[in-house]
């Protein structure tokens, strides 16, 4: 998971995550990864529409973001 974080941070890609506060609530984001560190990283979260912290911990899932495609 910390390569994927650290891929997404050089090369700017976007990524979809889901996570659980420490409040035990569950969110799904749309992130860019500005930093990596031991057991966290920094993001800019299009939800909130700020940088924010997330512990690596509490990821339960993470991956590249999805595109929808519509039509016939």
């Amino acid at each position: 998971m910390k390569g994927l974080l650290t891929r997404a941070a050089v090369s700017g890609e976007e990524l979809e995550m889901i996570y659980l506060d420490n409040k035990g609530n569950i969110s799904q984001r749309r992130i860019k990864v500005l930093s990596v560190y031991d057991e966290s990283f920094r993001t800019y979260c299009y939800v909130r529409r700020q940088q924010r912290t997330f512990k690596t911990c509490n990821i339960l899932s993470i991956g590249p973001l999805r595109s929808i495609r519509r039509g016939a």
